[in-house]
């Protein structure tokens, strides 16, 4: 018994130290997705840092705008909720495009990433920038 609550003991103060970096934890997580969100868009753009495999069509240029625009404000924190929305949206399209199509699963049909950065950028754009964001500095 008292073993088991010494467990539990120590789980609360591990969730109370967790909970005090929250708003920490939460600007990490939008500023490394815009990081590697450009990543994408500049591969399509700029063959960097891997050549794109694909013929740039319309709206693959226009998704690579998106991904390398829509990146850096994100990572910045600028304009968050309208830009992430947008990313959001975008990798939505993207996932049932280029994948969603070729399976039900998506580790079947290659279509994680998009996946999970629609609904990051979708979170994002519920939640706004948070601290360390250009969009918190221009609210004081």
């Amino acid at each position: 018994m008292k073993l088991q609550r010494l467990g539990v003991l120590i789980m609360n103060r591990f969730d109370q130290f967790l909970e005090s970096f929250q708003d920490q934890a939460y600007a990490l997580l939008r500023i490394v997705t815009g990081f590697l969100f450009i990543w994408h868009g500049s591969q399509k753009l700029f063959n960097f840092p891997l050549d794109f495999p694909y013929p740039l069509s319309p709206l693959i240029y226009s998704a690579a705008v998106i991904e390398l625009i829509g990146g850096v404000l994100v990572m910045v924190g600028f304009l968050t909720r309208s830009v992430a929305f947008l990313c959001s949206g975008t990798m939505a399209f993207a996932y049932w495009w280029a994948h969603g199509m070729n399976g039900f699963f998506p580790m079947v049909n290659h279509g994680e990433i998009s996946a999970l950065y629609c609904f990051i950028f979708l979170f994002v754009a519920s939640k706004g920038a948070g601290i360390w964001s250009i969009d918190s500095v221009m609210k004081r």
